[in-house]
């Protein structure tokens, strides 16, 4: 089955297609490897994973690559403060992101390059840039790409260069070498960066003079060298990273080398938690240990990340995080049965079922399918799932309908990145609203104010939790 998928550029859902000599060649903007990943990192990340595995599920094969960016403002200011050397403070945490993939369950891309170890490839696409007039060398030995000399900037974001305000001196009147900066503004940014004191040991000699990469170089560097300097079909990245990023990307990379970059661009949303945006001054930048510690498993985790669009900013809750728990519960029991139905366990269940079948129709889960299908609506996918379940359809089916109904549930499992029966977590973290309810029971039942005791055990009921007491207590466990 064709997977469809939004393009940024065109503004339109589109089919992506593979050659028939080659995988489709999908490139990622992976972390910057200077503190752990928070959950706003690891939605981008594992939307792109859903992508990969419903890719090959629909029959693609794929050429996955995903970049370690190892070298930049961050990583060399975050190093230092550290009094360690670049390599020793990256390594630490490209292997901290690796082991929280690996928890969370992500495939490992087809590649992984690490800026550092492309200096030469992007010394070179620099210097092609100089050559053909569309860089230049700064006053202060940094080497700038002049975005005026590109007709098409802005293309990718539909910006009119006329309508872009120019910053190219910061605050302080010197030359803007920030690797980022604001929506609003744009400068003739660095290629290549001279040597400053604050980079310390971090540089590398060049045509110009010691120096650093700036960090929109990278990717077209590593784009180039990982595809051959082919076009590439797909291209994905937070929607932060579609201006300026991305649009340097295009700019740089067409520019030096007379070809369309990429066909097809994809970009994942922003997460809010509990309603507010993601900021350290909220203190809601969650890491993935810091979830892992309240008690929440990996799978909930990775369920609630993926269980809404990619294109709509997710508003992640602990509320969400807990219903994501209660319906994976649901769905285990549902797999349960069909093995029962079938004199099987659980134990093999994701050996045996849990893989990239390609299966041209799943039957009642076909609707499933299709929806995973159709620009990764996963909201629609799980929908579906949960309507198979309340339909309780498993007393009348027989072994054959059985089996090729756990095919199917497996097979999209592995789409979804969900793996059953494997983690003993905490059921549920309970939510204060609910304590406070509890505790007011309490008191009520022991001042013998039954009526109002009985009226709260009601609206906690309803809302999802029951109380047992013991003589001296009680417990609050959620309804299943």
């Amino acid at each position: 089955m064709p997977v469809k998928l939004y393009d940024t550029q065109t503004r339109a859902v589109k089919t992506l297609a593979q050659t028939s000599d080659r995988p489709l060649y999908f490139y990622c903007c992976g972390p910057t490897v200077y503190g752990p990943a928070h959950i706003g990192n690891f939605r981008t990340f594992l939307i792109q994973d859903l992508l990969v595995r419903v890719l090959k599920v629909a029959g693609y094969s794929v050429k996955h690559v995903r970049n370690i960016t190892d070298v930049d403002d961050k990583t060399i200011r975050q190093s230092r403060a550290k009094k360690q050397n670049l390599q020793e403070f990256t390594n630490y945490w490209t292997n901290k992101f690796h082991n929280d993939c690996k928890i969370l369950n992500l495939l490992t891309p087809s590649l992984e390059p690490r800026a550092v170890e492309h200096i030469n490839e992007m010394i070179q696409l620099t210097q092609k840039l100089v050559e053909k007039k569309f860089a230049y060398q700064g006053s202060d030995g940094s080497v700038y790409f002049s975005v005026k000399s590109c007709k098409e900037y802005g293309k990718l974001n539909r910006i009119d260069q006329s309508e872009l305000k120019t910053q190219n001196n910061n605050s302080a009147g010197s030359a803007n070498l920030a690797d980022e900066y604001g929506r609003e503004s744009i400068s003739d940014f660095a290629l290549w960066k001279s040597r400053k004191e604050e980079d310390g040991e971090n540089y590398w000699k060049s045509p110009w003079g010691e120096g650093r990469p700036g960090w929109h170089l990278e990717c077209s560097s590593m784009i180039y060298k990982s595809f051959d300097g082919n076009t590439i079909d797909l291209h994905g990245g937070g929607i932060d990273l579609s201006f300026p990023h991305h649009e340097n990307e295009i700019a740089q990379s067409e520019s030096a080398y007379g070809k369309t970059l990429c066909n097809h661009w994809f970009h994942c949303a922003h997460l809010r938690v509990e309603n507010k945006k993601m900021s350290k001054s909220f203190k809601n930048l969650y890491t993935l240990d810091e979830l892992l510690d309240k008690g929440y498993s990996p799978t909930a985790i990775r369920y609630t990340l993926i269980s809404s669009s990619y294109r709509q900013p997710l508003n992640f809750t602990f509320d969400g995080l807990r219903a994501s728990q209660s319906a994976l519960t649901k769905i285990e029991r549902f797999a349960k049965a069909l093995l029962n139905k079938l004199g099987k366990d659980t134990d093999n269940f994701n050996h045996d079922y849990v893989k990239a079948d390609v299966i041209k129709n799943h039957g009642l889960l076909q609707d499933a399918w299709e929806s995973l299908c159709n620009n990764l609506n996963t909201a629609a996918c799980l929908g579906s799932i949960f309507g198979l379940i309340g339909s309780n359809p498993i007393s009348k089916m027989d072994a054959e309908e059985s089996e090729n109904l756990l095919k199917s549930i497996g097979t999209i499992l592995y789409a979804l990145g969900i793996n059953l029966f494997t983690e003993t977590t905490k059921d549920s973290i309970i939510p204060n609203a609910i304590l406070e309810l509890a505790k007011a029971r309490w008191d009520a039942k022991q001042n013998k104010d039954y009526a109002k005791a009985d009226t709260l055990r009601n609206k906690l009921k309803s809302a999802g939790w029951e109380i047992k007491d013991s003589s001296a207590d009680y417990e609050i466990h959620p309804i299943d």
